[in-house]
């Protein structure tokens, strides 16, 4: 590598590593849907069932989650339920990623009611 090209590239690096600690951490806030969803159908899923049918913990079909506002189970999944199962995922999700959680399990869950 010719010794001029060294300095520009050593440049480059200095301009480029604060600009992509800035792109992940403007990206480190946003929620990851995909990965959200994984969590929600597997995780969740271990106490509430892989399709949301119940089983240690109770169903969770979209017209069940729209009996609650979108706030109650935010809370409910960051702080759980105490004296039941349901622990707190606080450490583990933002509130943004609770939130996720919740208006999915309101507008995009795949169990509309328990009669599907």
């Amino acid at each position: 590598m010719p010794k001029r090209a060294l300095p520009l590239l050593l440049l480059g690096l200095v301009w480029l590593l604060p600009q992509a600690a800035l792109a992940e951490s403007q990206d480190a806030g946003a929620p990851n849907p995909k990965r959200l969803e994984a969590l929600l159908y597997q995780d969740c899923g271990s106490c509430h069932g892989m399709t949301l049918r119940g089983g240690l913990g109770p169903a969770l079909p979209q017209d069940r989650m729209q009996a609650l506002s979108p706030e109650a189970l935010t809370h409910i999944i960051r702080h759980g339920i105490p004296g039941t199962a349901m622990p707190g995922w606080e450490a583990l999700l933002s509130e943004e990623e609770a939130r996720w959680i919740a208006e999915h399990l309101q507008t995009d869950n795949r169990l509309k009611t328990l009669d599907d």
